[in-house]
């Protein structure tokens, strides 16, 4: 085990001369609350006006506050969806780096797989052909690659994981003899678990789909001694034994019955997706408790482990029709003050924090472990009032992808015209890979010219291409002259835009908008005094802080040392 010791401690504020208080790290509990804002941190830790009596509403993560390091400003990965989100944190690296756009995106230098995917990526066996040219694809890591995605567990055996995975639905690499490319290799730089793992570490995380084993990477997928991803896109189901809190029973029946049919996921209701979310906070106890995520064999309590929330992401953007009245979730003003939708999963999230912390005592683990609080992406927008769906149908909204695949310049498994595809990557952005039938400037020209004519056509906000584009990612193309999954167009519409199409949500995320990327960064331990830090700071930033924590060397990540990640500042002080 890694045993190596350091202190842990923070310049209380802006505090020249503050002391450091001592805590030896042996292990980190991270901790992703999808969509959390910094502002709904600050809110629901103070309180707010006319909720929950003006008292504070997640009394766990306010105590937190009071032996950590709270951060005002932190910033997700650009584009801030789950998947690259989540390779920021542990890996310490941008798209730039990790090759991680979307969890629907597109490879250059790769082939359709073998079979299609459950989502509509095209496969054929006859696809790829060992050392040609490669085509390219759609590149798909999400529940399309499961067995089976309508089930909890993948269509695997047990309770899923890696074992979920169908290789015949995964890209196929030509220059490899046409291997699929299993999510841990799709990613190109190593994670905190590998360099852990590598180390002697016990390492373990829960996540919402089996391709988040991305978290792995890269190397044989066994980076990871615990993983558990309940496949949260499966047709929901009871959950025997599983009690959310004192009012949410997850058995014999879940607790919302307006949702469980075979076109319902877990987040179509604002109950059953805290019956979801629970069985992933069950998992971190059991670890807690020296035990597989299963609770059936021992294990150490793990060096590195963690788990993603679902519920708040839910509550800011669910519109749940199938209740009567209709109930909508997101906000109530622009100051953040939830609804009382939102203000539920909240409470839920902060009293499954409190569980955990709970555990974490009574294993006699608690001053040991530096609990690192974030979120792979925020959600836009917060003034709800301001949302604005566009979708592919009618006779005058459309999204980008929509403007360029009317003039063929898009390939067909971007194109939103495929009846059977996946689409394209868009939701409050627009990525776009072009075909050879379109130069980039011809693109832009289209989007340029089209949009201004009504300002409802495309809501766009901002056009990157070019030099643009290239500030913020490899420029792209095929190697050795560009990176073969770089778009070559990423448009940003107008705050409150989304290209989704969905009439059930009134945010999203992916974008790069103050309240897409703006999440809550927390660093806790009790030996740590408590303080703020307002100056900007990036999630990717938690990889090397949380290897440094246990005494290893950041620099042991490849995009720490490509892209001169730092830790977060003023959180240590080594002892001598």
């Amino acid at each position: 085990m890694i045993l190596k010791r350091i202190a842990l401690g923070m310049l209380a504020g802006a505090a020249l001369g503050a002391t450091a208080k001592a805590a030896d790290v042996d292990h980190v509990l991270l901790i992703s609350i999808d969509g959390m804002h910094a502002l709904d941190y600050i809110n629901c830790a103070s309180g707010v006006s006319g909720v929950n009596g003006g008292d504070p509403y997640c009394p766990h993560l306010a105590a937190l506050r009071t032996t950590g390091i709270n951060y005002l400003d932190a910033s997700t990965s650009k584009p801030s969806d789950s998947f690259p989100g989540l390779m920021a944190i542990v890996s310490g690296g941008s798209p730039r780096s990790v090759g991680a756009f979307y969890d629907v995106a597109y490879d250059r230098s790769l082939d359709a797989p073998a079979t299609t995917t459950g989502n509509g990526v095209a496969g054929s066996p006859n696809a790829c052909t060992p050392g040609a040219a490669p085509t390219g694809t759609t590149t798909e890591f999400d529940e399309g690659i499961d067995l089976d995605q309508s089930k909890l567990n993948g269509g695997g055996t047990g309770d899923g994981g890696i074992a979920s995975i169908d290789p015949h639905k995964l890209p196929r690499d030509p220059a490899r003899g046409c291997a699929p490319v299993y999510p841990w290799n799709f990613v190109r730089t190593k994670t905190i678990f590998g360099v852990i793992h590598e180390a002697g570490g016990y390492t373990a995380w829960s996540d919402k789909h089996p391709s988040y084993s991305s978290v792995a990477g890269p190397g044989n997928g066994r980076n990871l001694d615990d993983y558990y991803s309940p496949e949260i896109n499966s047709i929901p189901v009871p959950l025997r034994g599983v009690v959310a809190s004192s009012t949410v029973s997850c058995s014999p029946n879940l607790p919302d019955q307006t949702a469980v049919s075979s076109s319902n996921a877990w987040t179509d209701s604002f109950l059953n997706i805290q019956c979801y979310d629970t069985l992933k906070v069950n998992a971190v106890l059991n670890q807690i408790g020296r035990k597989t995520h299963d609770g059936l064999h021992p294990a150490p309590v793990p060096t590195i482990f963690g788990m993603n929330f679902q519920a708040v992401s839910v509550g800011q953007k669910l519109i749940e029709k199938s209740l009567t009245p209709k109930v909508t979730g997101g906000y109530l003003d622009s100051q953040g003050t939830p609804s009382p939708a939102l203000l539920s999963e909240i409470q839920f999230v902060d009293a499954s924090i409190g569980k955990m912390i709970s555990a974490l005592r009574s294993s006699g683990v608690y001053d040991s472990t530096l609990l690192v609080i974030t979120a792979k992406h925020g959600q836009s927008p917060v003034d709800s009032s301001r949302y604005t769906g566009i979708t592919s149908n009618g006779p005058v909204t459309t999204s980008p992808a929509t403007i360029l695949d009317n003039a063929h310049c898009l390939p067909t498994s971007e194109s939103p015209s495929n009846p059977t595809g996946i689409g394209p990557t868009e939701d409050d952005v627009s990525m776009i890979w072009l075909n050879n039938s379109c130069t980039t400037a011809q693109a832009v020209t289209l989007l340029e010219t089209q949009s201004p004519a009504n300002a409802n056509t495309a809501g766009i906000g901002q056009i990157f291409s070019g030099p643009a584009l290239a500030q913020l990612f490899n420029a792209p193309g095929l190697p050795p002259h560009g990176d073969p999954r770089t778009p070559d167009i990423l448009v940003t519409p107008n705050v409150g835009v989304t290209y989704s199409g969905s009439s059930k949500k009134q945010a999203e995320h992916g974008g790069f908008a103050h309240d897409d990327t703006n999440v809550i960064m927390l660093l806790s331990n009790p030996k740590i005094g408590s303080s703020t830090v307002t100056s900007p700071v990036e999630t990717m930033q938690v990889a090397p802080t949380i290897l440094k924590a246990l005494g290893l060397d950041p620099k042991a990540l490849q995009s720490v040392a490509v892209e001169g990640t730092e830790v977060l500042p003023g959180a240590f002080k080594f002892e001598r």
